[in-house]
């Protein structure tokens, strides 16, 4: 049976394995929290090199792919530093590719819901994929990326302003400590309500799942939230909160939807090359596997 394993800076509340059918090939997914500890996750990372078939980043990333750029993130270099021999990955592979696809498949499944087409990304540039689909789409668009991540209510309405903010921030934003950039451990589980403008004027809710609650308003008043790496805790919250419906940007195995690193690992470790896998290659594998969004619907 091949082996991936998503080694998280998140919480170990989220923890999760499941066996999956991928390409002729028995794949066990696991992911493992390390509840924000630096320290575990490298020694995990150096445990796990060369043992396991692919090894995936979560709860952070290596670096960020925005408009063909490619900004390393210094602070989650010393984490990662022991694996000489597992391909690793942090997601961005089905960021770029599968997550493109999410508008197209809000659009087809949900398009009176998405009426007027306004989308919120969190952190445009985490998700740069997902982003560029829902532009392509058409959608009206706020980048909510100087409050969700700098904590300052500036909303950027326009994608060459966001890239121009982004060539000149991201070179000096990604030296900093991740910790100051991202929840990791309990963290993740704080949420404080902010920007409810913002929330209130788009139709869609997209980006990271730990954004998305990180200032969630008590009122998503039947919302849609694209997102990914949700638990049914998270799906209870949007729920409460009346969002409509959730599309998660990856398949749900045994109830939950895994990060986009967990899933990466899991196909490189069911091709079984050794290597990381080109953009053209997880394109292959999304139209021969069929993956896809999936889609809850929460309130009608």
């Amino acid at each position: 049976m091949k082996h991936a394993i998503s080694i998280s800076l998140g919480s170990s509340k989220r923890d999760k394995k499941v066996e999956l059918d991928l390409l002729g090939q028995r794949v066990c997914v696991e992911r493992i929290g390390t509840d924000g500890d630096l320290r575990r996750a490298a020694q995990l990372f150096r445990e796990h090199d060369g043992q396991v078939d692919a090894l995936g980043v979560g709860g952070a990333d290596l670096g960020l792919l925005v408009a063909g750029r490619w900004y390393t993130l210094d602070g989650v270099k010393p984490v990662v530093a022991g694996v000489h021999t597992t391909p690793l990955v942090d997601g961005t592979g089905l960021k770029i590719t599968l997550e493109r696809r999410a508008a197209a498949f809000i659009d087809t499944h949900l398009r009176a819901a998405v009426e007027p087409r306004r989308v919120l990304f969190t952190l445009g540039c985490d998700r740069w994929g997902m982003t560029v689909g829902f532009i392509e789409a058409h959608y009206a668009y706020l980048f909510g990326d100087l409050g969700f991540a700098l904590g300052l209510p500036i909303p950027i309405r326009s994608v060459d302003t966001a890239v121009r903010l982004y060539r000149w921030l991201l070179p000096f934003i990604v030296q900093l400590p991740f910790a100051w950039l991202y929840p990791i451990g309990e963290k993740q589980e704080q949420r404080e309500p902010r920007f409810g403008e913002w929330y209130r004027w788009a139709t869609v809710i997209a980006g990271d799942c730990h954004y998305i609650k990180r200032h969630l308003p008590d009122d998503l008043g039947g919302k849609v939230i694209c997102t990914n790496t949700t638990t049914p805790g998270d799906v209870e919250l949007f729920r409460a909160a009346g969002a409509q419906a959730l599309v998660t940007t990856t398949p749900m195995f045994d109830g939950r939807s895994f990060g986009t690193n967990a899933l990466e690992a899991a196909l490189v470790a069911a091709k079984g090359k050794g290597r990381t896998l080109t953009f053209e290659e997880l394109e292959e594998l999304i139209d021969e596997l069929r993956l896809g969004p999936t889609l809850q619907r929460l309130n009608s």
